[in-house]
């Protein structure tokens, strides 16, 4: 499956079997929360390069802070 696109353009949201969301609402809602996390991600990384920060290294923790989320609806795998 696809990732969502990068960068500022529009993304095609898909359900957990690969088909594209069609609730107009519902893709409403989730391309303002990542409209907001862009700009707020933004706005830390040009405060990490103006106080002298590695580019790099604030890149690496927005990567592992983004692979630590937890999923806490994800269905539990019985034994």
């Amino acid at each position: 499956m696809k990732r969502a696109r990068r960068g500022d353009g529009p993304v095609v949201w898909r359900d957990g079997g690969g088909k594209p969301l069609s609730c107009h609402e519902k893709i409403k809602v989730l391309n303002q929360n990542i409209a907001e996390i862009r700009q707020l991600t933004q706005d830390a990384f040009e405060d990490a390069i103006l106080m002298g920060g590695a580019e790099s290294q604030f890149r690496d923790v927005m990567h592992e802070m983004i692979d630590a989320l937890d999923n806490p609806y994800r269905k539990s795998k019985k034994s």
